[in-house]
């Protein structure tokens, strides 16, 4: 075989890989090449928390672009939407929606330039714009960092459970003992994210950037290269034996009919059972396309969760480039993922289904329940039918994937630590050297937590349905009305902050049989009471503040009375009539966003018609785009111009 030769005949073991000693000095090389880098930007680094957390502002667009882009490209969501496209086809384009994929099309068509105009560091600290420095300021900003911190330590368990995973796959080595405290994956796990953290100490935001930069060329270069080889090695006709009919759509019907009987065992249990069988619960697909099409309206419409999204958005250089990185991230993080994850997902269904059928009828034998983790198709195909060589380019840029996701919620949550908890509340004096040591203490405790958490939690799937639809469902109802209803104040939003997440983590213990996307049903709820109720039983907040942020910002939405007094001040200010065609740029931006997933997906499982299909919708929205978008974008520069200095 050569070094691109693949086949069937001839796989790799089905638990760890024989790595080629090319694919082993490439990995080398890679960790070696970013701690080098990582120490060689510790001292511009370190200058300042400005520096450390956000890179002094001064990085390009698309450099913003493409490190946010490729912080999507993790392994553990990978890992996860490799399964969903290998269970449910072409239609898995729409699953990301549990996210929402598409928050970042509002991002680009408006919610962008409102955060980035704040000026500030962090999305905690981004509040005092809109609440003040008093009372009410103080426990929204509290508020936002408890979330933070809480949404933090979720990312960092789902983090950890992902790249143990993979990692056992891929490498043979015992690490720790058989019996032991610790699974070898747990080890695997710990001594990843060690080297990772010790990474993004060296060089803080700057680091974050260059491992994502790198990231994305490897990725790029080996989700191209999977795709040539499933393409080359997997004929439409072996496909269409391996898959039940209604494979190929698009558009998901009501209800889902997909019957994988006689073809692959376990996966109609995925499909169709409980939550507590370890089913997706996606049997009414498409009511669960439009639960997640809702919901993400109102999470998108909330803006960016405290966190690395919301560090993106503030490291640009002003309100135009946050607009266009959302644009530009879009199309580096989904159209060489979409390559990958649909030729690892044919690939699987074509070589592997026999494999998954033998061990599905091994765990019946023995009495157990008929069981495949589905979340293991990615490291399982990768192992055993990626050839020496393209293991390795694979391999660091996965490893590039998961520092890159990992070291940005790192960032982000120790930024929140120094800046809105420390620096705020115990020493606002403190020299930049310290709150940049403290960054390290900061990042390092957030890692241990991340991964005590991480014992406890032994399903991406799982993981990821709390984080998307509980954790956000709490987050929704103050975030949405903080933007739009100038009555809303910093008490309603800390009541409820306050209510969702209590009610998120509750949930989950008092519904423990209740599948978690039906949660929001009630954490929703509870969290607009709760802030509608907060806000009416206290006063307004200061309204110099109000007018602060009004004339900073311009959002659309309720703010009739804080307008009307900044006119008879400022005559020429107009009120923001862009509700209207925000919207519908929002909706040809998602329109858009689908068509970099289907359009890769499909050239790779040669459906030419949807294919095609898929490819003028994605011209006719982008030339739309380009009118009612890109051309306003130059509004955005005068706004800057034009906007007040932020309340306090």
């Amino acid at each position: 075989m050569g070094l691109f030769a693949i086949g069937a005949a001839e796989p790799r073991a089905a638990h760890g890989v024989a790595l080629h000693g090319i694919d082993i000095g490439i990995i080398i090389g890679y960790v070696a090449l970013v701690l080098a880098l990582g120490w060689m930007l510790s001292k511009r680094a370190s200058k300042n928390l400005d520096a450390y957390f956000l890179g002094d502002k001064s990085l390009p667009w698309w450099v913003i672009g493409t490190s946010h882009g490729a912080s999507g490209f993790d392994i553990t969501g990978t890992m996860w939407f490799v399964a969903m496209v290998f269970t449910y086809g072409v239609k898995a384009a729409f699953t990301p929606w549990i996210w929402p994929l598409f928050d970042r099309i509002f991002r680009q068509v408006y919610l962008g330039p409102w955060i980035r105009r704040s000026n500030v560091l962090t999305g905690a600290e981004w509040m005092q714009t809109r609440f003040g420095r008093g009372r009410s300021g103080n426990l929204s900003h509290i508020s936002v960092v408890v979330y933070a911190l809480v949404a933090t330590v979720a990312f960092l368990a789902y983090a950890f459970e992902g790249i143990g995973k993979f990692a056992e796959v891929f490498f043979p080595w015992q690490l720790v003992a058989v019996e032991g405290p610790l699974s070898n994956a747990d080890a695997y796990a710990i001594l990843i994210l060690a080297l990772t953290t010790a990474y993004l100490l060296l060089g803080g935001w700057y680091s974050v950037v260059l491992t994502d930069l790198i990231q994305f060329a490897l990725l790029t270069v080996a989700s191209v290269c999977i795709a040539w080889l499933a393409m080359s090695h997997v004929t439409p006709e072996m496909l269409d034996a391996k898959v039940p009919a209604g494979w190929y759509d698009l558009l998901p019907g009501w209800k889902l009919d997909t019957d994988w009987s006689g073809l692959i065992g376990g996966l109609n249990t995925k499909i169709y059972g409980t939550a507590a069988q370890g089913g997706d619960g996606f049997s009414l697909f498409g009511v669960v396309v439009m639960m997640m099409l809702l919901r993400g309206f109102l999470v998108s419409m909330a803006g960016p969760t405290p966190g690395y999204g919301m560090q993106h958005q503030l490291s640009t250089r002003n309100a135009r480039e946050a607009a266009l990185e959302n644009w530009w991230m879009s199309i580096v993080q989904l159209v060489p993922r979409s390559l990958m994850i649909a030729g690892i997902a044919v690939l699987g269904v074509v070589f592997f289904s026999e494999d998954i059928n033998t061990m599905v009828a091994g765990s019946l034998a023995g009495g157990d329940k008929a069981a495949f983790d589905f979340e293991q198709v990615l490291p399982f195909v990768i192992s055993r039918f990626v050839p020496v060589g393209l293991v390795g380019i694979l391999m660091a840029g996965l490893l590039a994937a998961f520092m890159s996701t990992f070291d940005s919620t790192v960032n982000a949550g120790a930024a929140y630590l120094v800046n809105d908890v420390y620096k705020r509340y115990i020493q606002p004096n403190a020299s930049p050297r310290r709150y940049v040591a403290l960054a390290y203490a900061a990042s390092i405790l957030l890692v241990v937590v991340g991964i005590v958490v991480g014992f406890n939690i032994r399903s991406i799937n799982a993981i990821t349905k709390w984080i998307t639809f509980a954790l956000y469902s709490g987050y929704m109802a103050p975030n949405v009305l903080k933007w739009h209803w100038w009555r809303f104040n910093g008490y309603g939003y800390f009541c409820g902050m306050l209510g969702g997440i209590v009610a998120a983590v509750l949930s989950r213990w008092l519904l423990p049989d209740v599948e978690l996307m039906y949660h929001m049903f009630l954490i929703f709820p509870v969290s607009l009471i709760a802030s509608v109720g907060g806000c009416l039983l206290t006063p307004p907040d200061d309204r110099q503040v109000l007018r602060a942020f009004y004339r900073n910002v311009r959002p659309w939405g309720f703010w009739r009375p804080i307008r009307e007094e900044l006119q008879r001040e400022v005559p020429g200010l107009k009120a923001n009539g862009d509700f209207g065609i925000d919207m519908f740029n929002v909706v040809n931006g998602i329109v858009w966003q689908l068509m970099l997933m289907t359009a890769p997906i499909c050239l790779v499982i040669r459906q030419w018609t949807t294919f095609w299909i898929s490819v003028a919708v994605l011209a006719v929205t982008s030339v739309i785009m380009k009118f009612t978008w890109y051309d306003r974008l130059g509004s955005a520069e005068v706004d800057d111009a034009e906007a007040a200095p932020s309340g306090s």
